[in-house]
């Protein structure tokens, strides 16, 4: 399975979970459409009820941690007109992350906070999500540092090449 069909599994289980879409309707009623890619970021679109919701989704140049089996990894932002979201970050890792805890990102000199709940994490909301997009307009790179139920520490570090243009393809799909 290549990269983009795993991505767009993944991420699409991931809008699910956010925005509620897996309870409205199953995953196979709709498919994700990729509609650009720059970089090392891939744009989609999903269809939802009269709208549609818009992702863009990059996967890690570099994991590193000490750890025997690990799921599918990613970066996401989303765009949901229908529920009011733009630029929502969210982080898929792969694994379960250790009850309680945070998630560090760093870019730059910028440090964000991201709370975690089973294997994902997000900021605290939309005044937290503005800040990180900014910073990953302006970034080169971004580690992204977590711990798993079983205390392994995981540090991912994702490309931000490509971001900008790809966050406007979404921004212009969903605005």
């Amino acid at each position: 399975m290549s990269w983009n069909t795993r991505a767009m599994k993944m991420a699409l289980v991931m809008i699910g979970l956010v925005t509620g879409a897996l309870a409205a309707q199953p995953a196979t009623a709709a498919e994700p459409e990729r509609i650009g890619r720059n970089g090392d970021w891939t744009a989609f679109t999903l269809p939802r009820g009269g709208g549609k919701v818009c992702y863009m989704a990059s996967s890690p140049t570099k994991a590193e941690g000490d750890y025997s089996q690990r799921g599918e990894v990613f970066a996401l932002v989303t765009n949901d007109p229908g529920a009011d979201i733009r630029g929502e970050v969210s982080i898929v890792t792969g694994y379960t992350y250790r009850k309680d805890s945070e998630v560090t990102v760093q870019i730059g000199g910028a440090t964000f906070e991201m709370f975690t709940s089973g294997d994902r994490a997000w900021t605290q909301g939309p005044e937290e999500d503005g800040p990180l997009v900014q910073a990953m307009v302006r970034g080169v790179d971004m580690v992204v540092k977590g711990v798993s139920s079983r205390g392994t520490l995981t540090t991912d570090t994702y490309s931000l090449s490509g971001f900008t243009a790809t966050k406007a393809l979404i921004d212009k799909a969903c605005p």
